[in-house]
């Protein structure tokens, strides 16, 4: 499932609307249900208004009835590992306090967990 997670990510990250960056990122997420959302990073002239590929992804599957993740992976089109922002750290800890992240970049993959990503988050379960 992994692969096909990665390949979804991957895939989408070519729809992100970048013209200030240039750095495409695409998330593929797996419902408890075995649904897959994906979600692309999406810029705005005010850069506070731009919103990541991570929360694109469990936005679109919140809005579709799917609260219950398993797993995420993140793709960059880069040669490094970057991870989630802040703000999506927090976003995913709100629907799941151990799920199983991959993040991927063209040369390089890490499995982590949000637990590792935001220890002490602020959530529901505290």
């Amino acid at each position: 499932m992994k692969q096909k997670l990665i390949e979804a990510a991957k895939k989408v990250s070519k729809n992100a609307y970048v013209p200030y960056s240039g750095f495409q990122v695409g998330a593929a997420l797996l419902t408890e249900s075995g649904k897959i959302f994906t979600g692309c990073n999406v810029e705005n002239s005010s850069y506070g208004l731009t919103n990541c590929a991570e929360r694109t992804a469990i936005f679109k599957a919140v809005s579709e009835g799917e609260t219950k993740f398993t797993e995420l992976v993140i793709f960059s089109n880069t040669n490094e590992l970057f991870y989630p922002c802040g703000a999506c750290r927090q976003v995913i800890s709100e629907f799941s306090s151990d799920l199983k992240i991959t993040v991927v970049s063209l040369t390089d993959e890490l499995e982590t967990n949000i637990a590792e990503l935001l220890p002490h988050s602020f959530n529901l379960d505290k």
